[in-house]
């Protein structure tokens, strides 16, 4: 299991919970196990073909998964994933 960073404006989905843990071998596995558990992530954090919001970036052990091989990125249980929506305004 893979420890999850929730992100404030996200963690009503979870209960309020900062940290989860959510099983996978790659990154999109462990977004699909959150969205399992959380269901109210879903719309948040995948487009509806199940790729990656456009409007959220996600670090593995603060390295953006763009950088890597996105949701096909291995992940081990030691690893952290952070989830960062995007955040509009002035």
């Amino acid at each position: 299991m893979s420890a999850v960073r929730i992100p404030p404006v996200l963690r009503t989905a979870t209960g309020g919970q900062k940290q989860v843990v959510a099983g996978g071998a790659t990154v999109g596995e462990v977004l699909q196990s959150l969205v399992a558990a959380y269901p109210a992530l879903e719309q948040q954090l995948l487009a509806p073909d199940g790729s990656l919001n456009r409007f959220v970036n996600v670090f593995l052990n603060d390295t953006d998964i763009r950088h890597l091989d996105a949701l096909a990125t291995p992940v081990v249980d030691r690893d952290t994933v952070v989830l960062l929506p995007a955040m509009a305004g002035g």
